[in-house]
């Protein structure tokens, strides 16, 4: 099994709620992110899924540094990042870079895209001196599929997934060693996500990267994670394999998931079991107590009111149902269609 180059500890993101103009005072806080450990070992990709407002980004964020946590540790090849500053940090940042959801807004408008890609290289010089830059930022272009020649062109100049290539060529530019991937694909047409997954694909194999994929769509995640993490309103939920989580689920929420992941073949669809979520998605300033799903779950007992479920291996399930699930009654069932 490959070591882990990023290791997250009971990670905890709480942004506080206060009262008052002048003397401001906390009544409570938004539990965004709420002791969440998973680990990302070398070459793969660990897909996240969850609702929206589940704390994904926000992971994505205090990974990056971009938002300190309240507590837990992230660590990057053995080494604690959570709580680095200046030259530490800048340093750490070189090897983890991000790509952002949005491939328009995420670009500077006013900035060509020659000096979009080429920004990294004024902080950290000695990746590419002076002199070497042009050339640096055409090779990137040529990389990612897009004409050298259009160093000189401004973002809304391209289409959506040209703008998403840029971003991702602004995020290799360092020789980073993990990359982020926020939603980089939920803005873009059907043929374009095919076409950006597939230059994902390619450039891991390429330069052995590692990624943390977040994504809506379970489609996507499957196609292209060796690892999927799945979470509810700031907790990992489940954990496992691609197979483990699509063929044996068995946590009640990422059961539902995989119930509404469309089905091409009219057959199945008449086949598969859908499974309907009642009420909505608590606030994660006041979760429910216990269990975070209990008040969504047709599986719900008064134990799961009164006792946090630990991500753990249930006991009694074995083979590929034995994986890693926050459920006191989890088990498999079988979700018809997901194939």
């Amino acid at each position: 099994m490959a070591e882990p180059i990023l290791a997250v500890e009971d990670l905890v993101k709480h942004y506080p709620l206060t009262q008052g103009i002048v003397f401001k005072r906390q009544v409570g806080a938004v539990k965004a992110v709420d002791g969440v450990s998973f680990e990302l070992r070398r070459g793969e990709t660990l897909g996240i899924v969850g609702e929206s407002g589940c704390g994904k980004s926000t992971l994505a964020k205090v990974l990056m540094n971009l938002e300190r946590a309240t507590s837990g540790r992230v660590l990057f090849k053995g080494e604690e990042i959570t709580r680095l500053s200046g030259a530490g940090l800048k340093a750490v940042r070189r090897n983890i870079q991000m790509v952002f959801q949005d491939p328009y807004t995420s670009l500077n408008p006013r900035m060509t895209v020659g000096d979009i890609i080429g920004e990294p290289f004024e902080i950290h010089p000695e990746v590419a001196p002076k002199g070497d830059r042009r050339k640096a930022v055409q090779d990137l272009l040529d990389v990612v599929g897009l004409n050298p020649e259009y160093i000189n062109r401004y973002p809304h100049q391209f289409s959506g997934g040209q703008r998403q290539r840029i971003g991702i060529a602004r995020g290799l530019a360092l020789k980073p060693e993990v990359i982020i991937c926020d939603e980089p694909v939920s803005a873009l047409d059907v043929s374009v996500q095919a076409q950006v997954i597939n230059l994902l694909e390619q450039l891991q194999s390429e330069f052995e990267l590692s990624y943390m994929f977040i994504a809506h769509d379970l489609s996507i995640v499957r196609h292209i994670s060796d690892r999927v993490g799945v979470m509810y309103l700031g907790k990992m939920v489940e954990i496992g394999t691609e197979d483990e989580i699509y063929s044996h689920p068995t946590h009640p929420y990422t059961q539902a998931l995989l119930s509404a992941v469309p089905v091409p073949d009219p057959t199945g669809r008449e086949q598969r079991e859908r499974i309907l979520l009642s009420g909505d998605l608590p606030s994660p300033a006041n979760p429910p107590s216990g269990c975070r799903f209990r008040t969504r779950c047709w599986k719900a007992q008064e134990r799961c009111s009164t006792e946090v479920p630990l991500l753990a291996v249930p006991s009694g399930l074995s083979g590929p149902a034995a994986h890693e699930s926050a459920c006191h009654f989890a088990e498999v069932r079988d979700v018809i269609g997901t194939a």
